[in-house]
């Protein structure tokens, strides 16, 4: 099946692919300093990836510094800036998944990190290589921050990336066209960037 019957510029997604669903959890879903808006607007795509394709999830956590001065360099005066966001303060369970996507593990997996990139994370990489996976979708948040990250990573590893459009979130609508928009224009050899439900038909 070529791209231009499913939607995808390479076309069918087949069977050695993932969903790697970025950071949907309850820290970014809930009235704290890193709100996102618009999180919960994008649950129902987020979700209907899931339902379909649980057993391919790997939900990513993003955990904060335990404490303000926590963390190496950047990440020690970014804590410091974000103290409300540290363990301490804003208490562990935060750091949650939405119970929507929560109930999907298992089959579905976790991968914490404590950076935006999943890929410092040393299993993960190896995990889908062994897996024989040559192909990722990618939904979550936040557009132009973590799953960017993940992105990135993913492009420089070789994947094919697909990007789910209606299934990603960012704090900020201007910074999220954007991102969408060089997706577009700079990686159209390496990230396709499509509706869920273009996702959903050619991934069976």
């Amino acid at each position: 099946m070529g791209g231009e019957s499913t939607g995808l510029t390479y076309g069918a997604i087949g069977p050695r692919c993932v969903h790697l669903c970025v950071d949907m959890q309850l820290l970014f879903a809930e009235e704290t300093p890193w709100h996102t808006p618009w999180l919960r607007r994008v649950l129902p795509s987020v979700i209907a990836i899931v339902e379909r394709h649980a057993p391919e999830t790997i939900f990513t956590r993003f955990i904060p510094a335990e404490q303000p001065g926590n963390g190496f360099g950047t990440w020690r005066r970014y804590y410091e800036r974000w103290a409300p966001m540290t363990l301490q303060q804003l208490g562990s369970g935060m750091v949650e998944l939405l119970p929507e996507l929560a109930s999907f593990v298992p089959p579905a997996t976790l991968l914490d990190k404590r950076v935006y990139s999943p890929w410092l994370h040393p299993t993960l990489d190896e995990s889908l290589r062994k897996r024989g996976i040559d192909t990722l979708v990618v939904s979550g948040g936040e557009t132009e921050v973590c799953v960017l990250s993940t992105v990135m990573g993913a492009i420089d590893r070789g994947f094919r990336v697909i990007v789910a459009t209606d299934a990603l979130c960012s704090s900020s609508d201007e910074t999220h066209d954007a991102m969408l928009k060089i997706y577009a224009m700079r990686y159209g050899q390496q990230v396709e960037a499509v509706t869920t439900e273009v996702i959903l038909d050619a991934w069976r």
